[in-house]
């Protein structure tokens, strides 16, 4: 029999991994470090998923339980990878409880980290209590709580989504497009107008990236159904007048500067490398690119492939993804993998 498949994260890429194989008669071993599977959908509690509109605890939470009740699975909660040798087929890792497992395979479905808001003080989070991060809403909408500001619980009147908050940003040193954070951030504007008819949402952006087919359902359908307002802008700053907030900046389709009041602001965060990439790096000897994240290969050979033999890699562990094509990776490391353990199988009997 051949040996396990190792993959190491439990969110959308990893548990999309965890059941390809298993649904193909492949053993896996599913660690994930913190004591709940699901990754950030779960763990951060995302409202509805684009493009799906599903509530992330429905949706996520589904893939969980077929991981969970599959007899080929074996998940283990809040546990790390120590050490790991070995070659394609023989992998051994071990354990923080010091236990040794083996792998034929192994893929790292490890995430990514939020981008932390007090990296960008002078946009006002972390000074006023009424400047939040598009988690944040997203746990007021799932929570069912409805959009309320942080300072006094009243339901806004005017709120205003700033883009590109630890993306696309040289200066803190986030260089890259978060991919998402658009379609998201329209998603989130509807969504209030939708809870809220009397709040106005405005969304201040640099250009926007509703890339493929999100751009009729997200940015269209925001603006002329739900009217969602757009500012394309340099914010230079979020103040407060004493009573609301003020996001001052320059309009930068007229050239002038404006200052525009609001009742809450939110920050539409982008996606950092996992702050444990330096670690895994070192403990799975595999290379990072530039950025931080894991270094892929070339996709026109095989998906998933890392700098070493028998580890592969797939979701936003690679680089800012969705989470539709995090969990289309994970099937296509999860078939990189088995072919290994087969093929490692068939070396072995001749």
């Amino acid at each position: 029999m051949n040996k396990p498949v190792l993959i190491v994260g439990g969110g959308p890429a990893g548990l999309s991994a965890a059941h390809a194989l298993a649904a193909a008669g492949q053993r896996v071993t599913l660690v994930e470090k913190v004591d709940r599977l699901g990754g950030a959908p779960i763990l951060s509690g995302y409202a509805k998923l684009v493009p799906s509109h599903e509530w992330a605890r429905d949706a996520i939470g589904g893939m969980v339980d077929r991981v969970v009740g599959n007899p080929l699975v074996d998940v283990r909660l809040g546990t790390t990878i120590d050490a790991f040798a070995g070659d394609p087929g023989r992998f051994s890792a071990r354990l923080k409880s010091g236990e040794t497992i083996e792998a034929g395979a192994t893929i790292l479905a490890t995430g990514f980290t939020h981008f932390d808001s007090v990296n960008k003080p002078e946009w006002g989070f972390g000074t006023y209590p009424d400047v939040v991060t598009t988690v944040q809403v997203e746990q007021m909408l799932s929570s069912g709580a409805g959009v309320r500001c942080p300072s006094d619980g009243r339901a806004p009147d005017r709120v205003a989504i700033l883009l590109c908050v630890g993306s696309r940003d040289r200066q803190i040193g986030r260089e890259w497009c978060s991919k998402i954070c658009c379609t998201v951030s329209a998603n989130i504007a509807m969504e209030i107008r939708e809870a809220l008819p009397k709040c106005n949402v405005y969304i201040y952006y640099m250009d926007i990236r509703t890339f493929g087919l999100y751009e009729g359902a997200y940015y269209w359908e925001s603006q002329e159904t739900h009217k969602v307002k757009y500012v394309k802008a340099r914010i230079a700053e979020v103040t407060s007048d004493g009573k609301r907030l003020l996001v001052k900046g320059e309009d930068t389709l007229v050239k002038r500067p404006i200052s525009i009041p609001f009742d809450m602001v939110v920050h539409a965060i982008g996606m950092d490398p996992n702050v444990d990439n330096m670690t895994l790096s070192a403990i799975f000897d595999v290379r990072l690119n530039k950025y931080g994240y894991v270094d892929k290969g070339s996709a026109y050979a095989s998906l998933g492939h890392t700098s070493r033999p028998g580890v592969f890699v797939a979701g936003a562990a690679t680089g800012p993804e969705t989470i539709d094509d995090s969990i289309a990776q994970g099937q296509a490391a999860a078939i990189a993998a088995l072919n290994l353990t087969n093929g490692a199988v068939r070396e072995a009997a001749e």
